[in-house]
């Protein structure tokens, strides 16, 4: 959900990756720090905070502890999140 407690998927560019987390580029929705997220990268998905916004839509995420790890070097630069809730 975002922050209108509306439901969203979109599709966002990834950098800085690592396997506690990333930095998500172009993000529209209306989602704020603390909010948690399903990330989807191919068939993988894991849940993820956000812990820092810009207002030029870029997000920080970093990998909830129990979750597995989906991103790393390698993999597609360009990932779905989806606001849970």
């Amino acid at each position: 959900m975002d922050r209108m407690a509306r439901p969203f998927a979109e599709l966002v560019r990834v950098r800085n990756i690592s396997n506690g987390g990333a930095v998500l580029i172009g993000v529209r929705a209306k989602v704020q720090t603390g909010e948690v997220l399903d990330v989807q990268l191919g068939s993988s998905r894991a849940q993820f905070r956000i812990v820092w916004m810009s207002v030029s839509g870029e997000a920080g995420i970093q990998a909830l502890a129990f979750e597995p790890p989906i991103l790393g070097i390698g993999l597609p630069r360009i990932c779905e999140m989806v606001g849970t809730g």
